[in-house]
């Protein structure tokens, strides 16, 4: 089947021209959320800086994903707090509520403050949601159990948490603005242009920041970000505002909302066919196309008409935490990946924190994403 992303289609401008003189302080390499807001920090901060993309600006999963701006990551509070500690889950998860409202303000029109609902399916997800939300409210975080739900989601999901400040974005507009800020702050942009060496780009540092796509750079890190196909669909507009808010239930499997012309946006359900999904090829395929359909007839009643339909290819960590930091054993080399399809937050995040890094104002949450774990494990 053919890929369209609807964020993609958008028309745009095209980017500022800039032409470096001189070898780059910094090549970065992926012109996606990540590789654009290190570059912009970057260059902010006085350094000379070419970007790379194989294709064009927010070309990849950053242009192909369904739309989500959640603060947290893949995996639930309890489940992270366990495995790290509860302090520091919460110095996380703060950490992503920082970077939410920070991409807010860069984001323009691409970014809608809506809040977001985390579904429970059945009664044993109701449970996990139950102790979630009363952990976040220990910690101080802002959250509310929504137990009765209105149509139509009333009697398919048994209960709910409200996240208030999460919100959605059309991503592929929010990286091109971050694109042409950057550009606009002296960043060399080299779309079309595909990296086969660090060497070749003749920088003192790079940063591949591909996530789930391979690069070939990573030495002793490549294929341990494990590439994970997401597979999306937009549909016709629908006249009835059905979602205020994005969705996202069955432990993240599947995740819905409705764009602003009422086009419900939905994917998910890599699980009818999980072990076919884990590739970096980046198509649709019937068995989860037509799931997502049946899905999203269920909800609305009807069948609709499907206008685009695209896939993405993200980073999945089994431990479900970024890798940035240096690559080890070699030099100069620097990974931010790694989002398990939480990206657009953490991918923005996560690029100012490898540019601040390389600045040398490293943050203490590096520790936490150090690219070595993934060797050592």
């Amino acid at each position: 089947m053919p890929t369209t992303s609807f964020w993609l289609a958008e028309p745009h401008k095209p980017l500022p021209s800039v032409k470096l003189t001189a070898s780059p302080d910094v090549a970065v390499v992926g012109g996606g959320i990540t590789g654009c807001s290190c570059a912009l920090t970057l260059a902010e901060a006085g350094l000379s800086v070419r970007l790379y993309d194989a294709r064009e600006i927010a070309g990849g999963a950053s242009g192909r994903n369904g739309g989500f701006a959640l603060r947290g990551g893949a995996a639930p509070y309890p489940v992270l707090a366990e495995a790290i500690g509860r302090a520091r889950t919460a110095e996380l998860w703060r950490w992503t509520e920082r970077a939410v409202e920070d991409l807010a303000d860069v984001a323009g029109d691409s970014f809608r403050r809506t809040g977001s609902l985390r579904l429970a399916a059945d009664e044993e997800e109701q449970v996990e949601l139950a102790q979630e939300y009363e952990a976040l409210r220990a910690d101080g975080f802002a959250v509310e159990w929504a137990g009765e739900l209105a149509p139509p989601l009333r009697g398919r999901y048994p209960g709910a948490i409200f996240h208030p400040s999460d919100g959605v974005v059309q991503p592929a507009r929010l990286v091109r603005r971050l694109a042409r800020r950057a550009a606009e702050a002296g960043v060399e942009i080299r779309e079309r242009s595909r990296v086969g060496s660090a060497a070749e780009t003749g920088a003192e540092s790079v940063v591949v920041a591909t996530d789930g796509y391979p690069s070939g750079l990573l030495g002793a890190l490549e294929g341990l970000i494990v590439p994970t196909r997401g597979q999306v669909i937009a549909t016709e507009p629908v006249a009835q505002k059905l979602f205020e808010t994005p969705h996202y239930g069955r432990h993240g499997f599947d995740y819905w909302h409705q764009t602003l012309d009422g086009r419900i946006v939905a994917g998910g359900f890599r699980d009818v066919s999980l072990q076919d999904e884990f590739t970096a090829d980046e198509v649709t395929t019937p068995v989860v196309q037509q799931a997502l359909e049946e899905f999203v007839e269920a909800l609305v009643g009807r069948r609709l008409r499907v206008d685009y339909r695209w896939a993405g290819i993200f980073g999945l960590v089994l431990d479900f935490l970024p890798v940035v930091g240096p690559v080890p054993d070699d030099d100069g080399l620097w990974v931010a990946g790694g989002y398990s399809g939480h990206g657009n937050v953490l991918g923005f995040a996560c690029g100012r924190l490898v540019a601040e890094a390389i600045l040398g104002r490293p943050d203490p949450l590096l520790d936490l994403f150090e690219p070595s774990r993934l060797v050592l494990a």
